[in-house]
């Protein structure tokens, strides 16, 4: 997969490049497709995923099959790290 970094619109925070593209890579990301028309529309997408170093990391994106773009993306609150172990148990079952 082939991130776009050029002008990221959002402040990174404590979080790098590299550990948003790991939680991309992880086995067990969930990728959900929005169910609210505005996201729709626009064609963007979330993933909730682990970086190597464990963070969860929450994004936003879209992609055009080639290429990703990250719109915003954050560390995981806990509702999302619930639901992200949730799902993750529900694949080992």
């Amino acid at each position: 997969m082939e991130f776009d970094w050029n002008n990221t619109p959002f402040d990174l925070g404590s979080l790098t490049h590299q550990e948003i593209e790991e939680s991309f890579e992880d086995a067990f990301a969930v990728r959900l497709l929005p169910d609210s028309p505005r996201f729709g529309v626009q064609a963007r997408f979330f993933n909730l995923g682990l970086s190597a170093g464990g963070i969860g990391i929450f994004s936003v994106y879209r992609t055009n099959g080639r290429q990703t773009r990250v719109l915003f993306a954050r560390p995981f609150e806990t509702e999302e790290r619930f639901f992200y172990q949730r799902k993750m148990e529900q694949t080992l079952l």
